[in-house]
């Protein structure tokens, strides 16, 4: 019985995770480029009450006798579905439709990756405007490097196209390319980055690396959409159907420890 004790309790502690998880989903369903994550289960060792043997006419049993100790979390595995694409009003906004990711530079100087593209237009030291986050970490173009233009361009007349190309209209109004590209990257395996908060991914051994979409041959193609942000894909109402599950699993497992030690105490009370 000390073992369903502690076998309810890691339950309880897996079950836990699981609800924290799914608040963490519901918390961020506002979240721009936010990617919903899923809980991974795997149980735990077993014991061996009784090996494969013969019964007492010689007969083979088939089977053994073994029992689990229970559960933990393997993983939080996040789902990278496309979120829907809303419109807004900023002309720093951006929408990537496919795969992609924005690349911004982190404040130690390695890229981050992010489906945030709630971005803004920053006048720096050097006195030229550099497309920026919403925390001022600067975005990379397809080379690289920080987009940074001279202070003399009107930034609401700026427009990028479909694969990232930033224009300005010329004496015609007619948009001409400035040379600069906002940066699109894949990778081979999304669910391998590593989360750094603020919507923001680090690539890892796992994710591999990234691939830039405008120097990869044989990639999909992803679309820049101006003017639109990817929402998150967080579905409220399976998330609350997790929510219900996960409650009645942690109520089932709590209710295992309060009958384990009910055994116990008649156990104990059988010297009386």
């Amino acid at each position: 019985m000390v073992r369903s004790l502690w076998t309810a309790a890691t339950g309880m502690i897996a079950q836990q995770t699981n609800v924290d998880t799914i608040a963490n989903n519901l918390a961020n369903v506002n979240t721009t480029g936010y990617k919903t994550q899923v809980n991974e289960f795997k149980s735990l060792l077993y014991q061996n009450i009784q090996t494969k043997t013969t019964s007492s006419d010689g007969t083979p049993k088939p089977t053994s006798a073994q029992v689990g100790l229970g559960v933990r979390n393997a993983a939080l595995d996040s789902i990278f579905t496309q979120g829907n694409i809303t419109a807004t009003e900023s002309d720093t906004a951006f929408a990537i439709s496919g795969d992609g990711f924005f690349a911004v530079q982190g404040i130690d100087g390695t890229p981050q990756y992010t489906r945030n593209g709630n971005f803004t237009w920053a006048i720096g030291n050097d006195e030229r405007i550099t497309l920026t986050n919403s925390d001022g970490l600067p975005v990379l173009d397809t080379l690289g490097r920080e987009i940074s233009l001279p202070n003399t361009y009107v930034t609401n007349r700026i427009v990028v196209t479909a694969d990232g190309t930033i224009c300005y209209p010329d004496a015609n109004n007619n948009p001409q390319s400035l040379g600069i590209t906002i940066g699109v990257y894949q990778f081979n395996n999304p669910g391998g980055l590593n989360k750094e908060g603020e919507s923001l991914y680090t690539e890892t051994a796992a994710s591999g690396p990234a691939l830039n979409e405008a120097l990869t041959p044989n990639v999909q193609k992803s679309k820049v959409l101006q003017g639109y942000l990817e929402a998150s894909n967080v579905q409220v109402v399976d998330e609350m159907v997790n929510l219900i599950v996960a409650q009645r699993a942690y109520e089932l497992n709590s209710k295992a420890i309060t009958s384990s030690d009910e055994m116990l105490q008649q156990a104990n009370n059988l010297r009386r």
